[in-house]
C-alpha cells in the first residue's frame, strides 16, 4: 500500500511538473491573440510531444484557428529538405558531392567547372544572387509588381552571368541561388519534377501526407496558413512575392503533426542512415565573403547550422519570406527538438524556440 501511495505521488507530481512547463511555454507566446495572425509551435522531447499547439488564425477572412494540422510555407527551413532530396540520390549511386555544375549542366558557363554539389550544399558556390538578377530584368518596376521566377528560370539567369561572386569553396555566402540550382539537380537526375519527388522520396514514405512543394498548377496545400505582416497598426496581407514559386530554396509548406514525423525520422535515421546523414553534419566553416575582412568561421552543413548553444550540440535552421517566419532547433544530445511556425512577421521565431529550449536544458 505504501509503495503504490509513492507511486501515485510520483505520477501526479510528474504530472504536475508536465503541465506546469506547458504553461511555461503557453505563456512564451501569450502575447499572440486568438483573432490575428498567429504561430504554431511544437516541442518533442525524447521522442514524446510534449507541446503542440497553435495561436491565432490562419486566415483573417475565416477566422480559421491555427491548429496542428494548419499548413505553414516553411521558407529556408525547405532547405533541409532539398539537401536530404540530393543525399537520397547520393545514396543511390546517380550523383556524388564532387560533381561539378557542368558535369550535370553541360551549357553551363566555365564559373561553373569550379563549382561542386558540396559547394552548393554548404553556400561555398560563390554564386550570385538570383533575386538582384531577377529584380534587374525588371527596372523601375514595384517589388510587389514583378512577375514570378520559378526554378528553371533561377538556373537560366545563373548560365546567362560569366562569374561568380568568388573562388569555389574558399568563402561563405548564403545562398538562395545554389539551393534553386539543387532543385534542378534533382529533377535532371532523378527525370521527375522537383516536388514529386520530395513527395514520392522523402513526405510519403516518413507519413508527411500533408505536406507539399507548392506549385499552384499543380497541387495544392491542404489547410493552409495565409501570410500577413502589420502596416500603419493594420494587418495587411502578404502571402506571395515574385520568388515565392521557387521550389529549392523555400517552396515547402508543413504543419506540426508532419514535422512530428520529420523530427522523428532525424532521430531514429529513417530516411537517412547515420553514416549517411555524417556529411550533412560536418560544418564547412569557412569565412564568410562579406563584410570582407569578416574572420568570422559560419559552421553550415547541408541545410542546417550546426553552431551550439549554451555548450549544447544543435541543428537548426530559420525561414523568412514575405509573411511567414519559421525556425526549427534540434539538441540531438539532449533529444530536443523546438519548432515555431508563424504566418506574422513580427515574431521571432528562433528567439522563443530557444526560450523554450531553456525550459529543459541544462546549463553547461
Amino acid at each position: 500500500m505504501i509503495i503504490r501511495s509513492l507511486l501515485f505521488l510520483l505520477l501526479l507530481s510528474t504530472g504536475a511538473a508536465s503541465a506546469q512547463t506547458s504553461s511555461d511555454i503557453a505563456a512564451i507566446f501569450s502575447d499572440l491573440q486568438s483573432d490575428a495572425p498567429g504561430a504554431a509551435v511544437l516541442v518533442v522531447r525524447h521522442g514524446q510531444t510534449v507541446f503542440k499547439q497553435g495561436f491565432g488564425v490562419s486566415n483573417l477572412d475565416e477566422r480559421t484557428p491555427i491548429t496542428a494540422q494548419t499548413n505553414f510555407r516553411l521558407a529556408s527551413v525547405t532547405k533541409q529538405f532539398t539537401a536530404a532530396a540530393i543525399m537520397l540520390l547520393v545514396r543511390d549511386g546517380k550523383v556524388k558531392y564532387s560533381d561539378r555544375l557542368t558535369d550535370i549542366f553541360p551549357q553551363f558557363p566555365a564559373y561553373g567547372r569550379d563549382i561542386t554539389i558540396r559547394n552548393l550544399l554548404n553556400h561555398t558556390s560563390g554564386l550570385p544572387d538570383y533575386e538582384d538578377l531577377w529584380d534587374n530584368q525588371f527596372p523601375n518596376t514595384a517589388p510587389d509588381k514583378l512577375p514570378q521566377i520559378r526554378d528553371a528560370q533561377v538556373l537560366q539567369l545563373l548560365m546567362r552571368q560569366a562569374a561568380g561572386r568568388f573562388a569555389p569553396g574558399t568563402r561563405y555566402a548564403y545562398s538562395n541561388s545554389g539551393y534553386s540550382v539543387l532543385s534542378q539537380i534533382v529533377e535532371k537526375i532523378a527525370q521527375q519534377p522537383f516536388e514529386d519527388f520530395l513527395r514520392a522520396r522523402i513526405f510519403l514514405p516518413l507519413g508527411m501526407k500533408s505536406t507539399v512543394a507548392f506549385v499552384d498548377t499543380r497541387n495544392i496545400v491542404p489547410k493552409r496558413a495565409y501570410g500577413y505582416r502589420m502596416v500603419e497598426d493594420r494587418w495587411a496581407f502578404s502571402d506571395q512575392s515574385s520568388t515565392s514559386a521557387v521550389l529549392g530554396d523555400g517552396g515547402v509548406y508543413s504543419s506540426l503533426d508532419d514535422f512530428q514525423q520529420w523530427i522523428a525520422a532525424l532521430r531514429t535515421h529513417k530516411l537517412l542512415t547515420a553514416g549517411e546523414m555524417a556529411p550533412a553534419l560536418a560544418p564547412v566553416n569557412v569565412r564568410k565573403f562579406e563584410p570582407a575582412n569578416s574572420e568570422e568561421l559560419v559552421p553550415y552543413g547541408f541545410g542546417w547550422f550546426l553552431d551550439p548553444y549554451k555548450g549544447h550540440r544543435r541543428m537548426w535552421h530559420g525561414g523568412e519570406t514575405i509573411g511567414f517566419l519559421t525556425a526549427i532547433h534540434y539538441f540531438p544530445d539532449d533529444d530536443l527538438a523546438v519548432v515555431v511556425l508563424c504566418n506574422r512577421t513580427d515574431v521571432k521565431p528562433s528567439e522563443r524556440a530557444l526560450k523554450v529550449a531553456d525550459l529543459f536544458l541544462k546549463s553547461r
